[in-house]
């Protein structure tokens, strides 16, 4: 599943987008809050989206939630057929996500990209850890959609910047929001060829 993905957008886009969306942007934000990354990955620091009263503030967490029991730390959850009414809803920022096939290292990558947009967000949600560490966020998946099923078995939530405010405000059901999107919504590239 998903455990890398790119964020190149400017911050001048996001304001922008955002502006557009009607979405608030905290006051004392600047670009400083949105860095740029060619590969965030597991336990990475990066910028979520979250609402925070009438405005769409960027946080700085952790990208997975810690290891529960003698499993791996939790950086993607099923959203399949869950309510997320009492969770901590957020956005992911991105202007790509990469996902991997093969089975020798290193796996051929494929980037994914929205077809019509500079950048998505994909459907997360996010936890407090301990005083001492920042919140964590985890991507939600859902059954891949016709983009993605030539490639894997799962897929991330994307989020069109329709439904941003849907998602954060839980506004629509988690039905309507946490479904592949339609065919050719995601350009898909291989950008490097496997071992085998």
């Amino acid at each position: 599943m998903c455990n890398d993905y790119e964020q190149h957008v400017a911050w001048v886009e996001y304001c922008k987008l955002m502006q557009k969306l009607e979405l608030g942007i905290p006051t004392d934000q600047t670009a400083a809050d949105f860095p740029q990354a060619d590969d965030i990955k597991i336990n990475d620091t990066a910028p979520v989206m979250r609402a925070a009263g009438n405005v769409v503030e960027l946080a700085a967490m952790n990208f997975s939630f810690p290891p529960m029991g003698k499993g791996g730390p939790v950086f993607n959850f099923r959203s399949d057929g869950r309510s997320f009414a009492k969770s901590n809803r957020c956005l992911i920022p991105a202007s790509a996500f990469f996902e991997f096939t093969g089975t020798k290292y290193p796996k051929a990558k494929h980037r994914f990209t929205l077809s019509d947009a500079p950048f998505m967000a994909i459907a997360g949600i996010w936890r407090e850890q301990a005083p001492d560490k920042p919140p964590a966020f985890t991507m939600l998946t859902t059954e891949p959609g016709p983009d993605v099923a030539p490639i894997h078995n799962r897929q991330v939530v994307v989020l069109r910047p329709e439904d941003w405010s849907s998602w954060l405000y839980l506004s629509k059901s988690e039905a309507e929001l946490l479904r592949p999107l339609p065919s050719d919504s995601l350009m898909v590239e291989k950008i490097r060829e496997g071992a085998g």
